[in-house]
């Protein structure tokens, strides 16, 4: 039956570089319409064939400055030299909707995001396998010189300190095995009492008949 009413989650997926969030995010999106990806804005330059407003909203350092003086996101971090962060209009809009929001981002944004919006936000951590897994995940990319490498691990050791700040944390050693999970994770909050206003009303009908 139609859900009237039922208000939005953010689902954070976060994970050490590497640890496969991308490619989770890709497979959860394709599976479900009533989630769409948040659009971060970003310090970083865009690599080959990303697109302003598709995959980052790219702005100066001084714009993004800008933008967190005028309190335009909801959550923003540094990460490997440069910011990130989440603009807030669109995500209310959305979660006003009935929309859920996945988000691509580190540990402090998630720490910042539940911080604004305790509520709406469950978080997922992705650990991997190893770290002589991660590392072979990163060299497989054929892209990076080893000083990034070493750069990219030493950031990952830092990312998973913060497993335990996440409401669910997945090894992520078998990729169909982990989409599944996260997906019922997903199904299991849109579920949740709380989302879901028009259950009183819905109840008490149900008792009267």
């Amino acid at each position: 039956m139609t859900q009237p009413g039922r208000r939005g989650l953010c689902l954070v997926l976060a994970a050490a570089p590497g640890g496969g969030k991308t490619s989770v995010s890709r497979a959860l999106l394709a599976t479900e319409p009533e989630l769409s990806l948040s659009v971060s804005a970003t310090t970083r330059s865009p690599r080959p064939g990303e697109q302003d407003g598709l995959h980052y909203h790219f702005r100066t350092p001084e714009a993004f400055a800008a933008g967190v003086a005028a309190g335009e996101f909801l959550e923003h971090a540094s990460f490997l030299g440069h910011a990130y962060g989440t603009p807030r209009a669109p995500v209310e809009q959305a979660l006003a909707a009935g929309q859920d929001v996945l988000f691509d981002i580190e540990w402090q944004g998630h720490r910042q995001l539940k911080a604004s919006m305790p509520d709406d936000v469950v978080g997922i951590f992705l650990l991997p396998p190893s770290l002589a897994e991660l590392e072979r995940r990163m060299r497989g990319r054929g892209q990076d010189a080893e000083e990034e490498i070493a750069r990219r691990m030493q950031a990952a050791r830092t990312e998973m300190e913060h497993w335990d700040e996440f409401d669910h944390v997945l090894v992520n050693e078998d990729f169909a095995t982990t989409v599944a999970a996260v997906r019922a994770v997903l199904h299991a909050a849109r579920t949740h009492r709380n989302r879901q206003p028009w259950l009183a009303g819905f109840v008490s009908g149900l008792l009267r008949g």
